[in-house]
This record gives C-alpha cells, sequence and structure tokens, in this order.
C-alpha cells in the first residue's frame, strides 16, 4: 500500500515544494488550499482539498482521504497567514486574531495527527514549518513571529508527551525562500530597488543568497524518514546562516 502524506498550504511556495517532493515514486498527498486554483498544477496522486487548515472539519477530512489511499505516514503544517500587526497601531484582538491564523492551523493539524496515529497504532510523523523570525524577530511582523515561536514550543512538547508512542513531530525554520510571493514582491519594484532587495538578501544568508523551495522541502522529507529515526523535538533552521548571523541588516 502507497504511504500517504498530508500537506497544508500545499498549493504554492514552500508547499509546492513539499507535496511535489513527498510524491517520489509511489506516494500520495492530499494538499490543503485555501485557493482550489492553487492546485491546478497536480496531478493524480496530489489530492486536492480546498478549505481552512485551521478549520477541524477540514483537517478531519484530509486525514480520512490519506488513510483512504495509503498507510498515513506523515503530515505537514506549512500554512501560514502573511499579515503585520503592531501593538501601537492595531488592538489586541486584532493581533490575538493574526496570532490564531497562524498558530491554529498548527495546532489542529497536530491533533488530527496524532489521534490518527494513536489510533492506527503505527508510528507517525509531524514536520511544522516555522520561521527564523521565531528566533529573531523582524519589526512589524510581531503576529508572525509570535505565532512561529509558539509553534516551536508546540512541537517540542507534543515531541516529548507522543514520542513513546512513536510518534516524532519536529520542525523546519526557512530564512527567506524564493516563493511566488517573493517573486512577485520584487517584480512590483523598479529594478534599482529591486537590486537593493536582492543585494540585501545576500547579506542577510552567509551562504549568499535566499533558498529555493527544494531546499527546504528536502529538509521536511528527510525529518519525515526513517533517517531521521531519532531525531524528535527539533528545529532544523534551513537558513543558509541567517539565524546565526549578526547584526541582522533588515533590523535596522
Amino acid at each position: 500500500m502507497a504511504l500517504s502524506y498530508v500537506v497544508t498550504g500545499g498549493g504554492r511556495g514552500i508547499g509546492r515544494g513539499i507535496v511535489e517532493r513527498l510524491l517520489g515514486a509511489d506516494n500520495i498527498v492530499v494538499a490543503v488550499e485555501r485557493d482550489p486554483e492553487a492546485l491546478a498544477w497536480a496531478g493524480d496522486r496530489v489530492i486536492p482539498l480546498t478549505g481552512d487548515a485551521a478549520a477541524a472539519e477540514i483537517a478531519e477530512q484530509a486525514a480520512d482521504l490519506a488513510q483512504q489511499l495509503g498507510t498515513l505516514t506523515g503530515w505537514v503544517n506549512n500554512a501560514a497567514v502573511f499579515r503585520d500587526a503592531s501593538v501601537h497601531s492595531d488592538s489586541a484582538e486584532r493581533v490575538v486574531e493574526l496570532i490564531t491564523a497562524n498558530l491554529a492551523p498548527a495546532v489542529v493539524g497536530c491533533t488530527t495527527a496524532v489521534r490518527r496515529f494513536v489510533r492506527a497504532e503505527t508510528a507517525g510523523a509531524i514536520v511544522n514549518i516555522t520561521s527564523h523570525q521565531a528566533q529573531r524577530a523582524v519589526p512589524g511582523a510581531l503576529p508572525y513571529s509570535t505565532a512561529k515561536a509558539a509553534i516551536e514550543g508546540l512541537t517540542r512538547a507534543l515531541a516529548v508527551e507522543y514520542g513513546p508512542r512513536r510518534i516524532r513531530v519536529n520542525a523546519v525554520a526557512p530564512g527567506s525562500v524564493a516563493t511566488e510571493r517573493y517573486a512577485e514582491f520584487l517584480a512590483g519594484l523598479d529594478s534599482s530597488s529591486a537590486e537593493r532587495v536582492e543585494q540585501q538578501m545576500a547579506e542577510l544568508h552567509p551562504l549568499g543568497r535566499v533558498a529555493t523551495t527544494a531546499e527546504i522541502a528536502a529538509a521536511v522529507a528527510f525529518l519525515l524518514s526513517d533517517d531521521a529515526a531519532f531525531v524528535n523535538g527539533a528545529v532544523l533552521p534551513v537558513d543558509g546562516g541567517r539565524s546565526v548571523l549578526a547584526p541582522d541588516p533588515e533590523a535596522r
């Protein structure tokens, strides 16, 4: 029977890279997306599910599909919302709303995955996508940084609690990544401004460039695989060294 995986936010950017990597020779991937058009590229072994990854009923549907079509082996919580807010200009309610928008999909996904692995009495692996911002906040991105830090705490707590049940939970913390969103941002700038941004990105990452989505996906695939069978509760930076570089030019 084929192995099956669930990837939230699987239609674009890092999510798409993860879905494509996990397909392998004969695996099945259930990709959860708000926008059905984001999965227009998907082939027969990508099962699209339109909906909010923070909704328990959507997560349950994703798990049902994955278990109907294969042996549910891994779950990747990638769905995220990029909205900035500051406490001096936004209400506390708005800030909490945006934190929840990023934290809830991971909590719901982890809850569903753990329960399915326990019920099936099988080993399983979960990977949460966080960010370098969980450890080094960027000004103006308070809700995102706060939520990603919470997800890293969630990762460690689940790893400790469910490791004895053969459920591993880890996180991948990317730096900047060449996604469609990044390309669209550059395209909206004039050439000199775009050049300055790319130069700054080169300075931010000791390897001198941003990551590709395939590089993030490779790290996720490793953590889901048997090669990482004794890796549990880890947060793996995949940021070209950005998280260990100081000072961060973007902070200025």
